[in-house]
């Protein structure tokens, strides 16, 4: 008998979260992606990269297909999903409380009206969807055990079963009648941990919608997208590794930029590109205390020699991501590899000095405090930087083709010399403020003359290069040049080339052929945060009504339950690339706030209807 593939696209995923790990449910009730404990852990449902057979839990009728509608309820990360049928209406709230022992995910089906047959179908599958585990039945649970873990399932009311492989239950829901599936995750050598499992879910549920709600009751936006802004910060609080407050990239890995291409990355981990972005959103959205958690974070993540500063981190700040494939998965839509771990530990990118240097000038200038030896710190980055930032890297988007000059690597570098300017002023330190200075305006004099096109009117990508590339859209909104400079302004106009159905690409890219910049095969589709920078940039640079409805179409990209992945395919209408993708909630936030300053009608927002 054939193992049925999962077909579910990229969009027709909720997110659930209790703060250290994260939860894929699909339009159809089915958990197709779930690693435990935490983030990065080994997956035990897997099939969003493979098939049913690589692990999945499915809660719905048995005349299957997807719900009727779905969303979550205001202001929490509690989803709904409805489903209609011939015989009876039925409800499935699925969450994850925040976590306080262990994980848990709670999925509660109740009888709207006349009489549904039910299915709750769980295949666990450890060890990234390879391990099958051993299955035992211990009075009201059951419980799956393969090596060091553990995960328990039980009920809170009566069902059958259907006699299947792994653990299938059917139960019918009739009006006014409730069930509660909770399953937990523990250490395999412990015993059944009755504390996740004794709480009634009623209780549970009622905490965790507390909880959210008197979170995002602390949003100081009220502006004409609060609900994308409100929805965007939850996704984001949703992505923070609370014990440490890390935000990883997104919860998901391989997920892919191009359908049947090699461009499939893991994201469960913590980018320092994204310290500057996510530090100024949480800052100016009014969480000082999350801003504080991943600026401890980040001091911590990069603690010692500045040779050796990463790109990127583990949640725990770890160093060790060794990249490997996966061949027993067969990929999200056969895009293969799958790839667990992520080699770009090893590049070296000159920008993420400037983004560690920006985020704690910005922390120092908000009055979070510092530790003692940041300056230390500081002078020790510099000093690496001040002898290495001539040389060639791999850019702001890791490109795995060789090292380049790129433009926007030196502009960071620009602004690591700035702010440790800066910080040096507000903290009275500037024992190395002219050398400091000097290197600034050397960067800034080599940027404008080597990395200016003239022809084009345009920054380009690399010194020597005639490509354009979209991190030029943030030399405004760093301060290397002020938004009014036409060489701003003709950047921003250039940016029509990288255009693809009113959404901006990262960089051009050829076709089927390897390419010559990232030393990748096949086409990625546009870059969400891109074309939000694009519509941040043009409402800076006078032109604030495009700049709306640059913004308004991303938001027309988000799928029902208001998520964004990294990437959109306008050719297709589908979603593209790891989801959901802090970068480009970060940029939601970020562009929102900004348009909401500039003086227009009041734009409307998408309905769920409007979306693609």
């Amino acid at each position: 008998m054939s193992t049925p593939v999962i077909d579910n696209a990229i969009e027709d995923y909720a997110l659930l979260s209790d703060l250290e790990t994260a939860a894929m449910v699909g339009r159809d009730g089915s958990v197709d992606w779930l690693c435990l404990p935490r983030f990065d852990s080994p997956a035990c449902l897997a099939a969003l990269l493979g098939t049913r057979e690589n692990g999945f839990w499915q809660v719905a009728p048995l005349a299957r297909g997807p719900c009727t509608h779905r969303a979550y309820r205001p202001d929490t990360l509690i989803l709904d999903s409805v489903w209609e049928t011939a015989t009876g209406t039925v409800r499935v709230t699925d969450f994850m409380p925040p976590r306080a022992q262990l994980p848990c995910l709670v999925r509660v089906i109740e009888g709207l009206s006349g009489s549904v047959p039910m299915r709750s179908e769980l295949r666990l599958r450890f060890h990234q969807g390879r391990v099958v585990p051993w299955i035992r039945v211990a009075d009201q649970f059951t419980v799956a055990v393969a090596g060091p873990d553990a995960v328990w399932l039980s009920a809170d009311g009566p069902v059958g079963s259907s006699g299947e492989e792994d653990s299938t239950v059917d139960f019918t829901v009739s009006a006014g009648h409730r069930l509660a599936l909770t399953l937990v995750w523990a250490p395999s050598h412990r015993p059944v941990p009755p504390g996740a499992l004794s709480v009634p879910a009623e209780t549970v549920l009622k905490e965790t919608g507390d909880y959210w709600r008197r979170w995002t009751g602390r949003c100081p936006y009220r502006g004409p997208w609060r609900d994308a802004v409100v929805r965007s910060l939850i996704t984001l609080k949703a992505l923070t590794y609370a014990p440490t407050g890390g935000m990883v990239a997104a919860p998901t890995t391989s997920l892919p930029g191009c359908v049947g291409g090699e461009r499939n990355w893991d994201y469960r981990y913590c980018w320092l590109r994204d310290s500057t972005h996510a530090l100024s959103c949480l800052l100016r959205s009014g969480y000082r205390e999350e801003a504080t958690a991943w600026l401890d974070w980040l001091v911590r993540a990069i603690a010692g020699d500045p040779a050796d500063l990463q790109t990127v981190y583990g949640v725990g700040g770890q160093r060790l991501l060794a990249e490997s494939e996966a061949p027993w998965l067969p990929g999200y839509q056969d895009s293969r590899p799958v790839r667990f771990g992520n080699s770009a530990v090893g590049q070296f990118q000159l920008d993420v000095y400037g983004e560690v240097l920006d985020a704690l000038y910005r922390a120092a200038q908000a009055g979070i405090p510092l530790p003692g030896h940041v300056w230390s710190l500081v002078e020790a980055l510099m000093g690496f930087l001040h002898r290495h930032w001539r040389e060639p890297d791999q850019g702001p988007w890791q490109v795995r083709g060789p090292r380049r000059q790129f433009v926007h690597s030196k502009v960071m570098t620009w602004v690591a010399a700035d702010r440790a300017l800066r910080m040096g002023e507000l903290l009275g330190r500037n024992g190395s403020s002219a050398r400091w200075r000097a290197m600034r305006d050397e960067v800034h004099q080599q940027v404008c003359s080597q990395g200016w096109d003239a022809e084009q009117g345009t920054f380009t990508q690399s010194y020597g290069s005639a490509e354009l590339d979209a991190s030029a859209l943030l030399i405004p909104r760093v301060g290397f040049l002020p938004a009014g400079d036409p060489r701003v302004r003709g950047t921003v106009r250039a940016m029509s080339g990288l255009d693809d159905g009113g959404f901006v690409r990262r960089y051009a890219q050829g076709g089927r052929g390897v390419h010559d910049v990232d030393g990748m095969r096949g086409r990625e589709g546009t870059f969400v945060a891109c074309s939000l920078w694009y519509a941040h940039a043009l409402a800076v640079t006078g032109h604030a009504e495009e700049g709306r409805e640059a913004f308004e179409r991303v938001l027309g990209t988000r799928n029902d339950v208001g998520l964004l992945a990294e990437q959109w395919d306008p050719r297709t209408g589908r979603q593209l690339g790891n989801a959901p993708q802090a970068f480009s909630h970060v940029a939601l936030v970020e562009t929102a706030f900004a348009l909401a300053a500039e003086p227009s009608p009041s734009p409307r927002s998408p309905a769920a209807s409007d979306r693609r």
